[in-house]
């Protein structure tokens, strides 16, 4: 049986969408990337990815491209830093923005601007409303269709 679908859209059909920023979450605490993520899209603003390993971290990133990572600093086997050196030494991924998540650094010990590695950062535990903050703090400016 050979069957086509015809589709006769037109531009006009449909109102403009807001494009949803994507965001990495690279973090060995599965239930913190997986609450985050959940809370985020719940949003509606949002599509995130979790990724829990972070020798895997490069690779999602190289098939998600997302337009911003968070990234824990202190993990097993690979950390924050190395991981970051990573994204930012391939061309195709230097230019995303990367946002630390950190239990290292209180929210109390950090100062205005302080930044680690040349990223922002924010302090774990962290709430929804902080973390949306950051997040659009440093989401890189998307155009509007």
């Amino acid at each position: 049986m050979n069957r086509t679908i015809e589709a006769n859209f037109l531009p006009q059909d449909f109102e403009p969408m807001k494009e949803k920023a994507c965001i990495l979450i690279i973090d060995d605490n599965r239930d913190l990337t997986h609450a985050a993520r959940l809370a985020l899209e719940r949003t509606g603003r949002y599509v995130v990815r979790e990724e829990n390993d972070a020798s895997k971290a490069h690779q999602t990133a190289q098939g998600f491209k997302p337009d911003l990572i968070l990234l824990d600093i202190a993990m097993p086997e690979t950390d924050g830093g190395e991981v970051a050196a990573q994204i930012q030494s391939d061309p195709a991924l230097h230019r995303i923005p990367i946002v630390f998540l950190t239990a290292l650094v209180t929210k109390a010990e950090g100062e205005p601007g302080l930044r680690i590695k040349g990223h922002p950062f924010l302090a774990k535990p962290i709430s929804l409303p902080e973390l949306i903050e950051g997040i659009e703090e440093n989401l890189p400016a998307r155009a509007e269709f």
